[in-house]
C-alpha cells in the first residue's frame, strides 16, 4: 500500500485526511479496560460526521466482535460487529480451515473464545483426555493452573498450540496488568518451545483483512504498543500513529528498533485532526527551534519549541546513533519538555 506520509507533510494539513480508513487498536487507545479515554469518543464521532470508515482490531480473546461492537456503542461509539476484527475471531477461522468441522480444540481462555469455535463449527473442550486436535490460547481472567497443565499435556501428545496473541500486559486504569503473553509465557517455560502459530499483532493479519475493507484507499493504523499495533501495521505496509496514552511511552519510542518505528505520534486522538498535536518521526536533529546532540552516551535536548518537536528530533538522533534513549536537558525549555514527555528520570 502507498504511504501518505509525504503528501500529509508537503500539504501540512490534517492527518485524517490522507487516508480513506482509520484502523483503531481498543485498549490504551479507544478505552482502558471499560472506560473510555477522554476525548475517544469525541474523536471517533467525528469520523464518522465526516462520512470516514473506521475499524477496531484488538488481541483481546475475551470478548466477541458483537460484545466489542456493544461494548463501543454504551460508551457513546456506535459500532457494528462487522467493524471489529479480534484475535479470537481470527484464530477460530484459521483453525475451521486446518481442521475438519466438530474438531475437538482444547480451549485455554474466556468463553468468547469458545464462542468464536463453536460459530465456525469447532468443538471446544477442557482436557487433554478428550483428545483435541489443537489447542488455543488465548487472554481469560480466570485462566488458572489447571487449564494451563491440561494445554501442556495436550501439546506434549502432539496437539499443535495456536495462541490469539502475545501480548505481554493490558493497560488498566492501575496500569499494565498481565496479558496473554505472560500466561503464553507459562506454558512456553513449561514446555521449552514457542506456539505453533501466533495469529494477532504484531502479525499483519487483522490489519490487513481491514487494509482490504479499505478497496483502492489508505489506510492509518491507530496504536498505543509499538510491539503489537506499530510492528504489526508495519508488517502489513500500513502507516501508523502511535498515541502515549497506553502503554509505549517516549522512552519506549526512543530505543524502538526500526520495524517499531510508527509514522507518527500524537498525545491522543487530537493528533489525527490538528496539525498542532501530531509529529511525523523522525524530524531532524534540528527540529522546529530543538537541537539534539549526542555527548557520552547520553543526547543533549537544546532550544525551545513544541514538545512534540522535541520528541521528533530525540528520535532522529537517537534512531541514527548508539546512544540510546538517556536524554538531558540543555536549557529551561527543554528541561520542561522531557518532564511533559516522562524523560526526565
Amino acid at each position: 500500500m502507498i504511504s501518505a506520509r509525504s503528501d500529509r507533510d508537503r500539504a501540512g494539513g490534517r492527518l485524517v485526511d490522507a487516508y480513506t480508513l482509520v484502523v483503531f487498536d481498543l485498549d490504551g487507545v479507544i478505552y482502558l479496560i471499560d472506560r473510555p479515554i477522554p476525548g475517544a469518543v469525541e474523536a471517533v464521532g467525528r469520523l464518522r460526521d465526516e462520512g470516514r470508515a473506521v475499524a477496531y482490531a484488538t488481541n483481546n480473546a475475551s470478548r466477541r466482535s458483537s460484545e466489542v461492537a456493544d461494548l463501543l456503542t454504551g460508551m457513546g461509539v456506535p459500532a457494528e460487529p462487522a467493524e471489529v476484527l479480534t484475535s479470537a475471531g481470527a484464530t477460530a477461522e484459521l483453525l475451521a480451515d486446518r481442521l475438519p468441522a466438530g474438531a475437538p480444540v482444547l480451549v485455554v481462555g474466556a468463553e468468547a473464545l469458545r464462542a468464536e469455535l463453536r460459530a465456525v463449527g469447532l468443538r471446544p473442550v477442557s482436557t487433554a483426555e478428550e483428545e483435541p486436535a489443537a489447542v488455543a490460547q488465548g487472554y481469560g481472567p480466570q485462566v488458572g493452573w489447571s487449564d494451563l497443565a491440561e494445554a501442556s499435556l495436550a501439546v506434549r501428545a502432539g496437539a499443535p498450540w495456536y495462541a490469539t496473541n502475545t501480548d505481554r500486559t493490558l493497560p488498566s486504569p492501575r496500569g499494565p496488568l498481565p496479558g496473554n503473553g505472560s500466561l503464553v509465557a507459562v506454558l512456553r517455560t513449561a514446555l521449552d518451545r514457542d506456539p505453533d502459530v501466533v495469529v494477532g499483532k504484531p502479525e499483519p493479519a487483522l490489519f490487513a483483512t481491514a487494509a482490504r475493507r479499505a478497496g483502492a484507499g489508505r489506510a492509518l493504523v491507530v496504536g498505543d504498543r509499538l510491539d503489537t499495533d506499530i510492528e504489526g501495521a508495519r508488517r502489513a505496509g500500513l502507516d501508523s500513529l502511535l498515541v502515549l496514552t497506553g502503554v509505549s511511552d517516549a522512552a519506549e519510542l526512543l530505543a524502538a528498533p526500526e520495524p517499531r518505528r510508527p509514522a507518527y505520534v500524537s498525545i491522543d486522538l487530537t493528533g489525527l485532526f490538528d496539525s498542532e498535536a501530531v509529529v511525523a518521526v523522525p524530524g531532524g536533529a534540528e527540529t522546529g527551534g530543538w537541537s539534539v546532540t549526542e555527548a557520552g552516551g547520553e543526547l543533549v535536548l537544546d532550544g525551545a519549541g513544541r514538545t512534540l518537536d522535541a520528541l521528533a528530533a530525540l528520535c532522529a538522533v537517537a534512531w541514527s546513533t548508539p546512544a540510546g534513549p538517556r536524554v538531558r536537558a540543555g536549557s529551561p525549555a527543554a528541561a520542561e519538555a522531557l518532564t511533559a514527555l516522562g524523560l526526565d528520570g
